[in-house]
């Protein structure tokens, strides 16, 4: 048996009109796949008119106005489903999915999928370099943003914040902490696994440490890698 990233895999990412991933909508959407020798065999982008304004503080960091999303985007269903229907192929493969706080990205897609009655997929198999870093390395200071993971395993990530350049940033910064990690160099199935109990760790100890220290009634989300499913959230958007 082979780790994972001596196969082909993917990354995938989103850029999105706001932080909460049970309303946001996606703007853009990319999904890169490699060979076994890591090298880019596909690459698709889409960039979706999401139906809603994308706030100004939002356009900072993506660059993409609504104004350019409703003149140059195609309908926030359409991408939806092709999106879905890309990485429904990949995880049908056992291809693994890479992305970088995974449950925010699916999350969105989830929710993305019921707001335009689209087929769910399952997510899985997924590695995500946000929890599997927190893991194997837990006592690191410090940011773990993607562009400071990036710069601290010496990964390329030009144009942060666009979908294409963070999916293919993620995808270099998971086969870095592979190279690091023996932990991590496992089957992917067990892989994943692994991940979903480790979230569900990381956000109870950070729940506590918040409830300590700064706030008694914090809630800490550990669903990984989609956040469970809650109605109100649709009904308001």
């Amino acid at each position: 048996m082979t780790s994972w990233n001596l196969h082909p895999r993917a990354a995938f990412d989103l850029e999105t009109t706001g932080r909460d991933p049970r309303t946001a909508r996606i703007v853009t959407a990319s999904v890169v796949v490699v060979d076994d020798s890591g090298a880019v065999a596909e690459t698709y982008e889409w960039l979706a008119d999401p139906g809603v304004e994308i706030p100004e503080e939002t356009t900072a960091i993506h660059g993409i106005s609504t104004a350019h999303a409703r003149e140059h985007g195609r309908p926030a269903d359409v991408v939806a489903a092709e999106v879905g229907a890309v990485l429904a192929t990949l995880f049908a493969n056992n291809i693994p999915v890479i992305a970088f706080n995974a449950s925010y990205d699916f999350t969105v897609l989830a929710y993305e999928a019921r707001r335009h009655d689209l087929a769910q997929i399952t997510p899985s198999p997924v590695i995500d370099p946000f929890i599997c870093n927190k893991q194997v390395d837990r006592f690191r200071k410090g940011s773990r943003t993607l562009v400071a993971l990036c710069e601290e395993y010496g990964v390329s990530l030009q144009d942060a914040h666009t979908s294409a350049a963070d999916a293919e940033a993620t995808l270099r910064l998971a086969d870095a902490l592979a190279a690091k990690y023996s932990a991590l160099r496992v089957d992917v199935a067990e892989l994943h696994e692994s991940q979903v109990g480790w979230a569900r760790e990381q956000a109870a100890d950070f729940q506590q440490y918040l409830r300590r220290i700064k706030d008694p009634t914090a809630v800490i989300e550990g669903g990984w890698p989609v956040l469970p499913w809650q109605q109100a959230h649709l009904a308001m958007t």
